[in-house]
């Protein structure tokens, strides 16, 4: 899998022309002319091509059904005009993914998994849904306990990029022992491991490709694959980034702290940084304090150095899968 940002072709999305075309009346159109008596050009708008096949964790995905097409058409037609979203989604992708990226591989989940936390929260880091779902995998506080993460007032690990990932692996492998395919793993995300047992059970079906499912989950696999066409081909869907535009990693130093910190601005003043960065660096932190009666270890981190938040300084890193 590669995200491929370098040389970008200049694709134009929207193209205009001059002449308009024939009416149903058999009229020519008239065209719309500004205040000063000059022609408003047409806008074109181009639908995204569609392929016949794609690959998706190893497997390939054939999508000359009608039903997988027109699907797939849908959600990358919605992807490929939600332009604000989706561009912001593809360049904090070249930040989030190189922690993200090996996680997955060193618990065996294909890489191609990592655009399901793009459907979830559009790499998001502080995104949180009406359900109480929260960080780039949107858990929810007691699925999350139940995977070991602390959630509370001041401490709430959802929003731990490392913690997060891990504990999203250990579901995603525990939902394909079950199911053997990752599509039926990733409708389980949305719907639940329990919904998608019922579904497959009482229809006689194996995929959820081939299930009836809730509108929700029905596009969410669609969802995923068209998040994965355009972020690994932006050019060919119009989205014209320039790699100095991507955002960046900020490079960490980690301090671990086993003791309670009765005021974190005043911590990170003590050690070289600021609250503002100790905020952005380390979201769980939900408060200006860090009470831990238990004497529990937590990985803080900290900017490296002053290169490290400057852009201009910033050694530039593309992430390449």
């Amino acid at each position: 899998m590669k995200l491929k940002f370098l040389n970008i072709p200049a694709i134009a999305l929207l193209l205009c022309c001059a002449c308009g075309n024939s009416s149903q009346t058999g009229q020519s159109a008239q065209p719309v002319r500004n205040a000063d008596g000059t022609e408003v050009p047409h806008i074109k708008v181009i639908n995204p091509e569609i392929p016949q096949q794609m690959q998706f964790a190893d497997q390939n995905i054939d999508l000359d059904r009608v039903d997988m097409w027109e699907r797939l058409d849908r959600e990358l037609t919605s992807l490929n005009y939600s332009h604000g979203n989706t561009l912001l989604m593809i360049k904090r992708a070249n930040k989030y993914f190189p922690e993200m990226a090996p996680i997955l591989k060193e618990n065996g989940v294909p890489l191609d998994l990592l655009y399901l936390a793009c459907v979830e929260s559009t790499l998001d880091p502080l995104a949180y849904s009406p359900a109480k779902a929260a960080g780039f995998w949107q858990f929810i506080p007691s699925t999350a306990k139940e995977y070991g993460m602390e959630v509370n007032d001041y401490v709430d690990e959802r929003y731990n990029l490392e913690k997060a990932t891990a504990a999203a692996c250990r579901y995603l492998k525990s939902a394909y022992r079950r199911y053997g395919n990752w599509e039926s793993v990733a409708s389980s995300y949305n719907r639940g491991i329990g919904g998608i047992n019922r579904d497959l059970e009482s229809q006689g079906e194996e995929s959820t490709f081939d299930l009836h499912l809730n509108r929700e989950t029905s596009r969410y696999m669609f969802r995923i694959l068209a998040t994965k066409l355009i972020m690994e081909n932006p050019d060919q869907y119009g989205f014209l980034i320039d790699p100095s535009q991507l955002y960046q990693p900020v490079k960490t130093r980690t301090i671990e702290v086993n003791y309670t910190i009765d005021d974190l601005p005043a911590w990170a003043k003590e050690h070289g940084s600021n609250y503002q960065w100790l905020r952005e660096l380390n979201p769980w932190l939900r408060a200006k304090s860090l009470p831990n009666k238990s004497g529990k270890l937590y990985k803080i981190k900290l900017p490296a150095d002053k290169d490290a938040i400057s852009r201009s300084r910033q050694e530039k890193q593309y992430y390449k899968g």
